[in-house]
């Protein structure tokens, strides 16, 4: 009886510790302690660094190097280096960047320089003899094809105007025709043109009559005149004495003679 009492008990105390274990709420799991902040990665190395971007360069604005655009172009070495020998270089940028009237240029190519540098004529010129040549290439004002057909005739040439310098530009339906009254060519291409700037290709050099036709020869000199010296006196010429001397030695004795002959007459 006891036994079963004592294990009875034993049931009811199991029966309420069990109930109040479940009558609680679950404890909490224990809060994670923060994550440690992540440090920056290490810039990279050299060994590890990527090859730089390539940007694109845009073009200054400003004038057109017209060096450039003949290097580019090919074929026109030869003008390209009496350009910038001659320092013309220097008076198109001037006329580029200071001027609104822009330039024209007729650009000979190597081909067409070709013949007066077989002849040696080109290394026989002066200095002062190229920068012409090169100045009579290029019009203080920018043409366009168009221009061509109502342009007035000689055209003015950085080289100058008049009869020596002459160049005319005569159009036809296809054709652009220039002439110097030496050379005769055609415009056979255009090589660039924009607002500014017109270069026209052309198959043989402009030779102006200035540098290149037969100079007329300078007439001889006149014979060289007296010089008279107002200051010097003019040798004096002996006058000629000799008739009156005569005639004295004659009147002398005939004077003695009369004389004598009185002497001797008796009174």
């Amino acid at each position: 009886m006891k036994r079963q009492f004592s294990f009875s008990f034993s049931l009811v105390l199991l029966f309420l510790h069990c109930s109040q274990t479940l009558s609680q709420p679950p404890t909490a799991a224990p809060a994670k302690a923060p994550a440690a902040a992540t440090a920056p990665p290490l810039a990279a190395t050299s060994a590890q660094a990527s090859p730089p971007v390539m940007v694109p360069v845009q073009v200054s604005k400003g004038p057109v190097n017209v060096i450039k655009i003949l290097q580019k172009a090919g074929h026109f070495a030869i003008l390209t280096r009496l350009i910038k020998s001659t320092q013309e270089d220097i008076q198109l940028f001037s006329q580029l960047n200071d001027s609104r009237d822009g330039v024209t240029i007729f650009a000979p190519t190597d081909g067409a320089f070709s013949a007066i540098i077989k002849s040696g004529v080109l290394n026989s010129l002066t200095d002062h003899q190229k920068i012409e040549l090169v100045q009579f290439h290029i019009i203080p004002r920018v043409l366009s094809t168009a221009n061509f057909q109502t342009v007035s005739n000689p055209i003015t040439t950085l080289a100058g105007s008049g009869s020596r310098f002459t160049l005319d530009v005569i159009t036809t339906e296809s054709m652009v025709n220039v002439t110097t009254g030496l050379t005769n060519t055609s415009v056979s291409a255009i090589v660039y043109t924009d607002s500014q700037l017109a270069i026209y290709q052309v198959d043989k050099v402009l030779l102006p009559l200035d540098i290149f036709a037969p100079k007329p020869l300078a007439p001889a000199p006149a014979p060289p005149q007296p010089k008279k010296d107002d200051g010097e006196e003019s040798p004096m010429i002996p006058e000629d004495t000799s008739g009156s001397v005569t005639c004295m030695v004659h009147n002398t004795l005939f004077m003695f003679g009369v004389g004598i002959v009185a002497a001797a007459i008796p009174l």
